[in-house]
């Protein structure tokens, strides 16, 4: 685990050119106008078993924004957080029962700017001991955890596509088992993989 933790602090260190929600459609033109909102969510890397394994959520299929779709336990910076890193550690406390003392935070990945008009910044860290799991009611539907090795494969990854406000969306999917893993998800994830992949 030791190696994993010297690759992910030279690649976070490396802090290179975000992405986007758009950047697999060029012709697609942003509003110069639009404001990005900060937020942090968190790569959770949990070390427990037998393989290293990233921490995901199913998100409630009766919320109103993102319906079901997979997601970091995170959310947008709230006025009582010194930075994303906290955002992401007191949304994954409130989410899924993460104690905010567990997590070694190792680093940031370059942010990523969403269609909802957020800015995200993935924080990156380990798990060395295991939590009671404790999905937040109404929110969250589902706890569960792909093999970072299957994240981190670049083979894995399909570029597929959408109609979206009348055009067409191509974005990254991760598929793993029942899990359809897209959008900022993917990307970040695709951000991840190819960081540690130079």
């Amino acid at each position: 685990m030791s190696e994993l933790r010297r690759s992910l602090k030279a690649v976070l260190a490396d802090q290179g050119a975000g992405s986007s929600d758009f950047d697999l459609n060029p012709d697609l033109a942003l509003p110069s106008e639009r404001r990005l909102r900060p937020a942090g969510v968190l790569v959770a890397i949990s070390l427990v078993e037998d393989a290293p394994r990233v921490i995901l959520t199913k998100r409630s299929s009766a919320l109103k924004h993102h319906p079901g779709q997979i997601a970091f336990p995170g959310g947008k910076v709230d006025e009582g957080d010194v930075d994303v890193t906290a955002a992401a550690l007191r949304e994954a406390w409130e989410e899924i029962g993460l104690p905010k003392e567990l997590p070694e935070v190792i680093g940031l990945l370059p942010s990523h700017e969403t269609v909802t008009s957020f800015q995200v910044t993935p924080v990156v860290a380990l798990l060395h001991e295991p939590f009671d799991i404790r999905p937040e009611a109404g929110e969250v539907a589902e706890v569960f955890s792909v093999p970072l090795s299957h994240v981190l494969d670049p083979d894995n990854y399909i570029v597929t596509s959408r109609s979206w406000r009348g055009t067409r969306r191509h974005y990254y999917t991760v598929p793993f088992g029942p899990y359809y893993i897209w959008g900022a998800t993917a990307r970040m994830l695709r951000n991840l993989a190819g960081a540690l992949q130079q």
